[in-house]
């Protein structure tokens, strides 16, 4: 369960899902625990970030989830490429829309995963 006593606000229903999986196998976890810097500007200040959507602390992995379509992922490839580089201690795993709506149809969420199947792209474009 998560270790936070009140439920987070989270920014798609993949995610709250997500945490509900999560907690029906007893997994803690933390939503949105901390930022990575990704890029600065020639004073030092951050002006890019990447902030994964869930960290397991058992397992020592940070988890993300996307529910863009493969073809409007570019930028948080990118960002996951960029993190990577200057954090290789950092373990991340994304998890992309088509696997959101199998780990959904698997553990019976058939409802939501149609909704995510026809879903578009998030207006955000992360």
């Amino acid at each position: 369960m998560s270790e936070d006593k009140q439920r987070p606000q989270f920014a798609q229903p993949a995610e709250e899902i997500f945490a509900r999986i999560l907690d029906y196998y007893g997994i803690a976890w933390q939503y949105e625990p901390r930022s990575f810097a990704l890029e600065w500007d020639e004073q030092g200040n951050i002006i890019e970030a990447f902030r994964p959507d869930f960290y397991l602390a058992e397992q020592d992995l940070y988890v993300e989830l996307t529910t863009l379509r493969p073809q409007l992922s570019t930028k948080k490839n990118r960002k996951l490429r960029r993190l990577r580089e200057l954090y290789p201690e950092i373990n991340i795993k994304l998890f992309k829309r088509k696997e959101m709506r199998d780990l959904m149809v698997k553990y019976g969420l058939l409802q939501e995963a149609a909704q995510l199947h026809g879903t578009a792209a998030q207006p955000n474009g992360e």
